[in-house]
């Protein structure tokens, strides 16, 4: 797909994809919001911040019928997210055809995505392999004060934000970072201990209750305080969190807290990614955009 102009594709039954655009995309929040998603209220901002050519639109007859999103993080890795097709056309090749025309937008990227059980089999088809598998544990968390160690993520600072968000995931992100924690109701947090970051973490206004995510962290004590200020003035609200089902001390830590299995998918990637902390991942950061 050419990253300088609208990408266009068109196929025989009138399917032609184009690149989406901010407006475009609340529709397609619609559809993922009707598949029980629950996105954030304000994800696009972000989203469209780090790569806003790599979200593409499906139409047939100029009625939107797909979606899918390819974001590009930088020379070697892109991530893979709302793959859609609405419920009434389904079956008609009109998924397959949009995922063959937008995935070019990756180019020679390593993909990511965080998929759901029933499409886990097409995935590994078309070169995705499995790493992990993934758990959104969701309801309410008792309301407490916010521990001394955990304070705003501004006192932080950027720059020490974006590096620890390095260390936990496969590609730099500074412009999804910069927007994801500014962002008119999304509240970050940070864990400071001797002067040092031990984790942060983000919650967000979702559809329903509220997202969590990410909430990266050194040690399990880290996450818990960060857990407890970051849903510490929700007064008893829902919560979602995305769980990495490798990282036994974030079950642990989620079914402490009466948090139960909602949502299954497992990270798959079409080849390798840059090293990272996946030991201090104890939520992702969005199941769109990893």
């Amino acid at each position: 797909m050419d990253n300088s102009a609208p990408g266009r594709f068109e196929r025989p039954g009138r399917l032609t994809l184009t690149t989406a655009t901010p407006d475009d995309w609340r529709l397609v929040t619609g559809w993922a919001a009707d598949e029980g998603w629950n996105p954030g209220l304000r994800d696009a901002e972000a989203f469209f911040a780090q790569d806003p050519r790599g979200f593409f639109l499906g139409r047939v007859d100029g009625e939107p019928v797909s979606a899918i999103s390819v974001v590009t993080y930088d020379a070697a890795y892109a991530f893979l997210g709302f793959y859609l097709v609405r419920p009434d056309l389904r079956g008609r090749g009109h998924g397959i055809a949009t995922w063959r025309a937008a995935l070019a937008h990756a180019g020679d990227r390593t993909v990511g995505l965080d998929g759901v059980p029933a499409q886990q089999p097409n995935y590994r088809r078309s070169g995705f392999a499995h790493r992990h598998d993934s758990m959104r544990y969701v309801g309410p968390v008792a309301p407490g004060a916010r521990p001394a160690r955990v304070r705003p993520a501004a006192e932080a600072g950027p720059a020490a934000l974006a590096a620890y968000d390095s260390s936990c995931h496969p590609a730099d992100r500074p412009r999804f970072l910069a927007r994801w924690l500014d962002t008119p109701g999304h509240t970050a947090l940070v864990s400071v201990v001797d002067g040092r970051v031990t984790g942060y973490g983000v919650v967000r206004p979702a559809r329903e209750g509220a997202r969590i995510g990410p909430l990266f962290a050194d040690t399990r004590a880290d996450a818990e305080a960060l857990l407890d200020g970051l849903t510490a003035d929700l007064d008893g609200a829902p919560v979602g969190i995305d769980v990495p089902l490798s990282n036994a001390p974030a079950v642990a830590l989620a079914e402490s807290r009466g948090l139960r299995p909602a949502f299954a998918t497992a990270r798959m990637y079409t080849g390798p990614v840059r090293e990272f902390a996946e030991h201090k991942v104890f939520g992702i950061t969005t199941l769109e955009l990893g």
